[in-house]
């Protein structure tokens, strides 16, 4: 994705930016049946569809097809988007994109096994169920592999490729009513959604800021220079770096809490 100009025929470089006071507007406009002030919001709004979809690339789906996707979501979430609450619409509209992109893959997912690795498995099971026959109880993979003259991963893989696939959204148990699913159990406590939004505001808000600007907390938070350092290489004063680094954080913290 970085560096992809154009993707389903849009050139990514020149879409349009909105302002939280204009989406805000054109929201408040969409919401009472302007076709126009919807067009806008969803041209304004495809950044963050970029943005989504950047989480789900290299998962073998072409990213023309999770862009397209992701503006279904983006146009759900302007139509059902209430401006009455006090939330920003990109709190609002990641979730439903991304969960746009959810269910395409999850509806769209094919597993494909080649014939050799099938062959392997099933040859595998065939020895299996003989051994089990003959010892009376079922055999280790490493005799099964042994047996057929095999490494024992390649055995393994390829059973493991003949399994029928678990959904993450296949109940395991329920508790007080409700089912508890795969994904409840093996779900990713470090990469949340909310972590994942709260990057995505920082990255724009981020955007907003000058080049001198940007220069400053990158050598600043990420080198680890000092004020006095960082004024020396950009050639201006301590007390000009520390009022653009006071005025740029201010700045950032304005946009991500809206």
């Amino acid at each position: 994705m970085q560096g992809k100009v154009e993707i389903c025929s849009v050139n990514t470089a020149k879409l349009p930016r909105l302002g939280a006071e204009e989406t805000e507007e054109l929201l408040i406009r969409a919401k009472n049946g302007s076709k126009e002030a919807r067009e806008k919001l969803i041209s304004g709004n495809l950044r963050l569809v970029l943005s989504v979809i950047q989480k789900f690339i290299g998962r073998g789906e072409n990213a023309d097809d999770l862009f397209q996707v992701g503006c279904v979501g983006l146009i759900k979430a302007i139509d059902n988007f209430d401006p009455g609450h006090e939330v920003r619409f990109s709190t609002y509209g990641v979730p439903m994109i991304a969960g746009e992109i959810r269910r395409y893959l999850r509806d769209n997912s094919t597993l494909r096994v080649s014939r050799s690795m099938r062959d392997t498995a099933y040859r595998a099971m065939q020895l299996k169920e003989k051994l089990t026959a003959e010892q009376g109880r079922e055999p280790e993979v490493d005799e099964i592999a042994a047996a057929l003259g095999l490494p024992r991963s390649e055995v393994v893989f390829a059973m493991d490729a003949v399994c029928d696939p678990v959904s993450l959204y296949e109940p395991v148990y329920t508790d007080s009513g409700e089912n508890v699913t795969v994904m409840d159990q093996v779900g990713d406590t470090r990469n949340t959604d909310e972590q994942w939004l709260s990057q995505i505001a920082l990255a724009e808000a981020m955007d907003s800021l000058s080049a001198r600007e940007k220069r400053i907390l990158a050598l600043r938070f990420f080198d680890g220079r000092t004020q006095t350092e960082v004024a020396s290489e950009i050639g201006i004063s301590q007390a000009q770096v520390s009022r653009l680094e006071k005025g740029a954080v201010e700045q950032i913290k304005r946009q991500i809490e809206g």
